[in-house]
């Protein structure tokens, strides 16, 4: 398997179609590959811009990425990579399938190992920018179903899936030592979430797969979200509780016989929630909707 230096235009123009498809789960920075870097604890910091937030672990034979960003934005991550560590990636861990989290994989080397979830090969195959098959070196070169730890002792990092959310292939990526979490888009930020069922997202299943995240996943005090902030462990426990909410909510309104637009424009929910952005309400309600019994 051999990883092109630099993306194709091709890859480039497909993402940005994905993009447009609605399976991006926020909008990319503005400008030109403009990345930031902040340290979130000793050994790890996040690369901001590009779509999702990219995570840098340095390890003492190398750096592991958590996610890539869109495509042509590998070396704008490297940019940053560099202002902290001379070591080369050794691995690359991809949080679920989106453009804007896998786009850059292919500008690594051979050399580095991508690893995921084991449906996000499959989900992967469906996307414009890899459905001819000739970008097979941007897939995940070893893949999970439940839990996987990528390396070991103080360096260790934990994978953990418990089921559908954002997509069928959420990773929750656990920095053991560091008591580090990043969520991937099953926690992009506070607000509602993008439910992409195509991608065997559920808005039934979300809250489920949420709680049993934060009482499966020990030993954590801070998160970094896919599109936000570091936040602490509670806010993601709290995410969890907003997810129930909606849910709750929804199924109440359907047993009520409303219709999806009613419970939409109807949705109130506890108050410590206030602060969360709704601008999804109508899809997500539609979508739960649909899935519901």
């Amino acid at each position: 398997m051999k990883r092109s230096v630099v993306l194709s235009a091709v890859l480039g123009v497909a993402l940005v179609t994905l993009a447009t498809r609605g399976l991006v789960a926020q909008q990319p920075a503005t400008g030109p590959n403009v990345a930031g870097i902040e340290k979130v604890k000793d050994n790890l910091y996040m690369v901001t811009g590009g779509g999702g937030n990219t995570a840098v672990f340095v390890t003492a034979n190398g750096v592991v990425l958590v996610d890539t960003k869109l495509a042509n934005w590998g070396q704008a991550i490297m940019d940053k990579v560099k202002t902290v560590t001379d070591k080369p990636v050794t691995h690359i861990i991809n949080t679920h399938t989106h453009g804007d989290h896998v786009g850059s994989n292919e500008f690594f080397p051979a050399s580095v190992e991508i690893v995921a979830h084991a449906n996000v090969p499959l989900s992967m195959a469906k996307m414009p920018a890899f459905a001819d098959g000739t970008k097979k070196q941007a897939f995940p070169d070893k893949t999970y179903t439940d839990k996987m730890t990528v390396l070991s002792g103080t360096e260790a990092i934990d994978l953990y899936h418990f089921g559908a959310a954002h997509t069928n292939g959420d990773t929750f990526v656990v920095f053991r030592a560091l008591r580090t979490m990043h969520g991937g888009d099953a926690f992009a930020a506070k607000g509602l979430p993008l439910l992409d069922v195509n991608n065997g997202g559920s808005g039934v299943t979300y809250p489920d797969t949420l709680a049993k995240a934060a009482a499966g996943i020990k030993n954590v005090d801070t998160v970094i979200p896919g599109h936000s902030t570091v936040m602490a462990w509670q806010d993601f426990v709290e995410f969890g509780e907003f997810n129930r909410a909606v849910l709750t909510a929804v199924q109440t309104a359907k047993k009520a016989g409303k219709t999806p637009e009613q419970a939409a424009a109807e949705l109130v929910l506890p108050e410590k929630f206030k602060a969360y952005v709704m601008t999804r309400a109508k899809d997500n309600v539609a979508t739960i909707y649909k899935q519901l019994p």
